[in-house]
């Protein structure tokens, strides 16, 4: 994963690319506060169910997803967002390609 250029205009949905039958990343910013991180989904692709220690919000850039937190859906399309409160179990899926935005701030 690299780390985005700082002070430039970001083209976040043009920063990923789809890859058939994979989950590629990539991290935008990285610090002891937190990280920003950028993901595009094949159909079908997944996150399985896990839990993280601070809350996390999931924005969708681009197609749809649906997410799961504590065994409860959500589906979420372009332009949506959810918070995944920290330590509640959530899992992530593509009902169709996706990419989204994860914002993770350790509190």
């Amino acid at each position: 994963m690299s780390i985005a250029p700082k002070a430039k205009i970001l083209d976040l949905t043009g920063m990923v690319s789809f890859q058939e039958g994979s989950v590629v990343s990539r991290q935008i910013t990285k610090a002891e506060a937190g990280n920003i991180t950028l993901f595009a989904f094949d159909v079908g692709q997944e996150l399985s169910e896990h839990t993280a220690p601070y809350d996390a919000l999931v924005e969708i850039l681009e197609g749809e997803a649906e997410i799961q937190i504590d065994h409860q859906p959500f589906l979420l399309k372009t332009g949506q967002a959810i918070i995944l409160p920290a330590g509640q179990t959530h899992a992530i899926k593509a009902t169709q390609k996706f990419k989204m935005l994860l914002t993770m701030i350790r509190a």
